[in-house]
């Protein structure tokens, strides 16, 4: 199975009755890609950097809303990790996806939007948007120039809409290793690179202990935000 943040870190904590569990009933068969977020603004909103950004939250609590593509998606998530961190407070306004978010925008509705890079880039090229910062560890190939959250104001900072391969359980490790080497292989032929990158997604493939220790942090990561924050799906 193809699983993202959202199946195998997220929704265990949001929904009831899932029927599964990510690491109880699941084995890693390799990381496959990063994708990152931009965190862009309306003109309106008079801030040049990340941290002039939380200076006017703090100055401001509650005064600026921001957009999403739902409750529990990595938009939200981004929000709501940077208000953890800087200890502040903004109105979440979910949409039923990105489009609407974008729009609503666009239109002065909302402050500010963790969009993906696909839909953020054409409205910050046009200077309809200020993008400021990504929400990944390392700076996005889209945006090499963009500086990363952790750059911009908020070491440590760290949102990535990520996926991975995973398997049953029970499945025997020389399969998981045939697996593990065939989407290696996938992953780095320069085509599916390139046409990975154009949806704002960079492969990255490894083992698959690297991977299953990696979905266990950002399972316990996002758990324990969701429940500090009281995120609940729809």
């Amino acid at each position: 199975m193809m699983g993202a943040i959202g199946n195998l870190a997220v929704n265990p904590h949001i929904y009831k009755g899932l029927g599964y569990d990510p690491i109880r009933d699941l084995a890693p068969v390799t990381f496959a890609v990063s994708g990152s977020n931009v965190l862009v603004l309306h003109p309106s909103v008079q801030v040049a950097s990340v941290k002039e950004l939380i200076a006017l939250l703090r100055s401001k609590p509650g005064g600026l809303s921001y957009g999403s593509s739902g409750a529990g998606n990595a938009g939200h998530l981004a929000g709501e990790l940077m208000l953890s961190m800087t200890k502040t407070k903004m109105v979440h306004v979910p949409y039923k996806g990105g489009a609407p978010a974008m729009t609503a925008l666009l239109s002065g509705e909302v402050q500010l939007v963790f969009a993906s890079p696909s839909t953020a880039i054409p409205q910050v090229k046009s200077g309809r948007l200020k993008g400021l910062a990504v929400t990944t560890a390392k700076r996005s190939l889209m945006l090499p120039d963009l500086p990363t959250m952790a750059e911009a104001g908020l070491p440590g900072y760290d949102c990535d809409n990520w996926y991975g391969i995973v398997t049953a359980k029970a499945t025997p490790r020389p399969v998981i290793d045939r697996l593990n080497r065939e989407f290696g292989r996938a992953l780095v032929i320069p085509e599916i690179k390139e046409a990975l990158l154009k949806l704002g997604l960079e492969s990255a493939p490894g083992t698959p202990e690297a991977f299953g220790a990696y979905m266990k942090s950002e399972y316990q990561k996002w758990g324990k935000l969701i429940r500090e924050a009281g995120i609940r799906g729809e």
